[in-house]
């Protein structure tokens, strides 16, 4: 029964994992990309408006840092939860 209930909460603390992470790629590619492109056509990075820069660039930043990001803190709850390589 306690191995079910930590099962559990393992399972559920990956899920929120990555729920958050796919909220904030996101955010950032769907969101900044093309919804606000507008409002951020005044903003110039590397020669070009910021909405087309994420567009392009951002999202597959912010994308790169999100799996370091998960791997890290994927790390960390398996520690917590014992179920470590």
């Amino acid at each position: 029964m306690a191995e079910t209930k930590q099962s559990n909460a393992y399972w559920a603390a990956n899920v929120r994992i990555i729920l958050i992470s796919l909220v904030i790629w996101f955010v950032c590619s769907f969101g900044l990309g093309i919804l606000l492109r507008p409002a951020l056509k005044g903003i110039s990075v590397g020669g070009a408006d910021l909405g087309f820069w994420f567009a392009q660039n951002g999202s597959i930043y912010v994308f790169l840092i999100l799996i370091f990001a998960y791997a890290r803190r994927m790390n960390k709850l398996d520690k917590e939860f014992g179920v470590e390589e």
